[in-house]
């Protein structure tokens, strides 16, 4: 309890210290480390915006990427079909026999 008593009597005294009463080397090195942080967050934002930028470029080039293939695929695949249709059916007859009986049970 004693404690308790001790602490809210500091708070006291520091809520009565005058704003003229604190060194102004203490406030100019507040100051100081607001501006450095300050400082230090657009440095991390701009880095992180250059960061991001990169990989959505390299995003862009996969996702094309892998759009040209897929279509590539796509028009292999109709190929495929027009020259041989007779294989492709039963292809698919046989695919779909399999995926029954898988999916079945």
């Amino acid at each position: 309890m004693k404690k308790d008593k001790n602490l809210s009597d500091e708070k006291k005294e520091n809520e009565a210290i005058p704003s003229e009463a604190i060194p102004s080397e203490a406030e100019h090195d507040v100051e100081e480390g607001v501006t450095h942080a300050r400082q230090a967050a657009n440095d991390f934002k701009s880095a992180a915006g250059a960061v991001a930028g990169e990989y959505r470029g390299r995003a862009e080039e996969v996702w094309n990427d892998a759009r040209y293939r897929v279509r590539g695929f796509q028009e292999d695949s109709e190929q495929y079909v027009r020259e041989n249709p007779t294989k492709a059916i039963l292809s698919a007859l046989g695919i779909g026999f399999i995926l029954g009986l898988i999916f079945r049970r």
